[in-house]
């Protein structure tokens, strides 16, 4: 398999997307007319360049209204394809799109556009040259990819062929188990684009909400394991049209392009083994097993703060690491690190963002698997030189610039704590009922939702929620939760649109930090909340008119609901179950903690209590320019 990505599915000059593309390890470019005309260089010398990259171009498009005219028009048409093909010859590209035609003049008929094309296919052979034919979802008279793929067999010339494009297939739900039909021969090229389910104009829908497959809602891998079962082994391509790619990274964009192809061609090798032998070998998606620890980077005066607040939620003091400055708090299941070194990556981190969590360790089927996974699909690796006495644990970059860290059984990993970690003498003080982590919430700015979206479900064995509207006082902000299928391990990725928001000032106010709160998980949040009130836990005050608006909605025991008043927890139900759950007030700039007890079979997040969080946690943040805490 040879991937590809056309020009226009990444933003910036043309220059400027070709070290991009070529940096995130792609084969070619569909190379867009824009793009080259917009440059100050001539095709033999742009083609010059991109080969300079190490890229083919794998595709020239496109070229518009060509079958079905008549007359002048016809005529017309035939010039303006060699006027491309003489520019295909400078740029050293053999293959040129044609999209189905939408001219207000052109008449439909199959026999008819096949004799255009065996015409066109002729001009090109005599070039060397070949031409492939779409069917857009918006065609004038060819709309759907068997009515291309009839034209293209009538045509009959071995310089004609079919371009097929996952997007105008799903978008028109057609099954593309039609694709399974066409000669492997005649398919001269195949393009993927994914998009969230959208009832609007295709047209529209296409040029403003396409993105990488994974990141909608298309079964773009149903399309492609059609394509494999033609026994197709040409190129991949992307070409995506997305109104928030236009103002991305480009390198960033890049990748995760990149990703999305070796990954949804790992699943179709998978599912059709016998017939697509050309993907790369990779270890399955990951299985998570739980959060083995959370990791915080802290200094002095908000170290002691943060123990003291671990405390008062029943954590104690487990363990102290045997050679540096590093404190083990421990819970049920949970670990909690808090890291006050001066020097490596946790000091580093504090002088970026302040007290934060900086680090996530993960266990993990295999941790090796598990790198070697997530580096095949471009993730950036994370390598920090272990001290003495200190096993290599491997490890990832992830979101803001934090770290994910993967423990499993086999290696011997597991073994850190007793390994690194001296047991002290701290007595457990009984603990508050917590006993694993339900979630974990990382905030981050609305365009990059997409991206690590499709991080976590290409690593891991994880499947996504739909996205969801979150209220701010100040704003909007947008959550999609992401889960393993037996929800050991869950995330939220919270996408902040303006800095007015709670999770837009935490990533403001903290140089982009990722994990803004962590939540904990009780069998009886009643007597935990007790508990904790009786080691000092100050929860987040929620207000009466909740509680009187809980008792109008709710038909909860008058007397239960005077105890969630007096705990000041939150409640959500829904047609499996009853969801509880209250919070830590904030600390270090915005961070909190959240315990939360889930009832036959309740999977949610209590969505509709975060207007009320978020506003009862303004209440308590300090003012703008003031010191922290």
């Amino acid at each position: 398999m040879k991937t590809s990505i056309a020009t226009v599915s990444i933003s910036g000059t043309l220059r400027e997307k070709l070290e991009a593309i070529a940096k995130a390890g792609f084969d070619g470019i569909e190379i867009f007319e824009q793009d080259f005309i917009a440059d100050t260089g001539s095709p033999r010398e742009i083609g010059a360049l991109i080969r300079d990259h190490g890229l083919a171009i794998t595709l020239f498009q496109p070229f518009r209204d060509f079958e079905g005219l008549t007359g002048a028009l016809r005529a017309k048409a035939f010039e303006r394809a060699r006027y491309k093909f003489d520019t295909m010859a400078e740029l050293g590209t053999d293959l040129m799109l044609v999209c189905s035609s939408v001219h207000p003049e052109a008449v439909g008929g199959i026999d008819r556009a096949a004799d255009d094309f065996a015409e066109l296919g002729a001009i090109a052979a005599e070039r060397g040259l070949r031409v492939g034919y779409e069917a857009l979802a918006w065609g004038r008279h060819v709309n759907d990819h068997r009515d291309a793929w009839e034209i293209v067999r009538r045509a009959d010339h071995p310089n004609v062929g079919l371009i097929l494009d996952s997007f105008h297939t799903l978008a028109r739900k057609i099954n593309p188990d039609t694709i399974r039909r066409i000669p492997n021969d005649k398919i001269f090229f195949v393009q993927l684009a994914d998009a969230p389910q959208i009832d609007m104009d295709l047209l529209y829908w296409s040029r403003h909400f396409r993105c990488m497959p994974g990141e909608g809602d298309l079964p773009v891998t149903d399309f492609m394991r059609a394509v494999a079962a033609t026994g197709y082994d040409g190129t991949i391509s992307l070409e995506i049209f997305n109104d928030q790619f236009r103002g991305g990274r480009p390198a960033g964009l890049a990748v995760d392009g990149y990703r999305s192809l070796v990954a949804i061609m790992d699943d179709v090798r998978r599912m059709e083994p016998d017939i697509v032998a050309t993907t790369p070998d990779l270890p399955s998606r990951i299985r998570v097993k739980g959060v083995e620890f959370i990791e915080f980077a802290t200094q002095a005066e908000d170290s002691d703060a943060l123990a003291q607040l671990l405390r008062s939620m029943g954590f104690h003091h487990a363990g102290s690491h045997r050679s540096k400055q590093v404190a083990l708090w421990q819970q049920g299941d949970i670990r909690i690190i808090l890291n006050s070194e001066k020097t490596g990556f946790a000091h580093s981190a504090y002088l970026m963002h302040g007290t934060s969590i900086c680090d996530v360790g993960l266990r993990v089927s295999s941790a090796q698997d598990t790198v070697a996974r997530a580096l095949a699909l471009g993730a950036a690796p994370f390598y920090q030189p272990p001290g003495p006495g200190e096993l290599d644990i491997p490890a990832i970059r992830s979101v803001g610039g934090s770290v994910l860290h993967f423990i499993d059984e086999d290696s011997g990993l597991s073994e850190v704590w007793t390994v690194e970690f001296e047991q002290t003498d701290d007595p457990a003080n009984g603990g508050a009922g917590l006993y694993r982590v339900d979630h974990i919430a990382e905030t981050m700015v609305y365009d990059e939702m997409l991206s690590w979206s499709l991080f976590y479900t290409a690593i891991f064995d994880m499947s996504r929620a739909p996205m969801v509207d979150v209220i701010d006082p100040d704003g909007l902000v947008r959550s999609q939760a992401i889960r393993s299928p037996d929800a050991a391990f869950r995330i939220t990725l919270n996408g902040a649109e303006t800095h007015r928001t709670l999770a837009g000032s935490f990533l403001s106010d903290n140089f982009g930090g990722a994990v803004q709160h962590v939540a904990l998980q009780t069998a009886d949040i009643f007597d935990t909340a007790r508990r904790m009130a009786s080691l000092g836990f100050r929860p987040l005050p929620m207000t009466g008119n909740y509680y009187k608006d809980l008792q109008a909605r709710f038909a909860l025991d008058p007397d239960t609901l005077s105890d969630m008043q007096a705990l000041n927890i939150l409640y959500d139900e829904d047609a499996n179950g009853a969801f509880f759950q209250f919070y830590s007030q904030p600390f270090a700039g915005g961070l909190f903690f959240e315990i939360v007890q889930r009832v036959d079979g309740y999977d949610g997040y209590g969505a509709p209590n975060a207007p009320f969080r978020i506003a009862a946690q303004k209440r308590l943040l300090r003012p703008k320019g003031m010191p922290r805490l």
